[in-house]
């Protein structure tokens, strides 16, 4: 089983002036999957408080996953992978590498994603974009992966014997 963390970046929801929808959406994403979504929480666009949490969160070895949603393009408030960057002591480009080529064939915006991913620990963190179709699209992408990475991450002996089916 999986346990995973949402984090849902957003100014205007922190705020309570705009629903979160993207959060719910992975969260339901996750489920259908029969995976764990054991956290949920909203933040603002805010570079420290983001570092922070995602460390926390890490640290603490009670989720496998965290999701982020929101805070990857363009706008000068979008820290995201920032605050991704500044916590992991690994990335994992591959992931957004992959979720990018997906979204290319869906959308030419998808070239202005600077979504990051990486390793805390044995969490891997992923940043995914802020609207709730992507965000789920871009999980669709990485979810195959996910149950390996996550075995591998914990030194579970059984990953080694996956990598002989592929």
């Amino acid at each position: 089983m999986l346990r995973f963390a949402i984090l849902t970046v957003s100014d205007r929801s922190a705020r309570g002036e705009r629903e979160d929808l993207s959060g719910p959406a992975l969260a339901e994403a996750i489920r259908a999957r029969g995976w764990e979504v054991a956290h949920t929480a909203i933040l603002p666009d805010n570079l420290p408080a983001l570092r922070d949490t995602l460390a926390r969160w890490a640290d603490s070895d009670a989720y496998d996953v965290i999701l982020t949603t929101g805070g990857t393009g363009f706008a000068p408030r979008d820290v995201t992978p920032e605050a991704t960057l500044a916590v992991v002591e690994r990335q994992a480009p591959g992931l957004a590498e992959a979720m990018r080529a997906a979204s290319l064939q869906i959308t030419p915006h998808a070239m202005l994603s600077r979504a990051a991913a990486g390793i805390r620990g044995h969490t891997l963190i992923v940043n995914l974009p802020g609207s709730p179709k992507a965000a789920v699209e871009n999980l669709e992408v990485i979810a195959p992966v996910l149950p390996h990475a996550v075995k591998l991450l914990r030194g579970d002996q059984s990953a080694e014997k996956e990598h002989r089916k592929i």
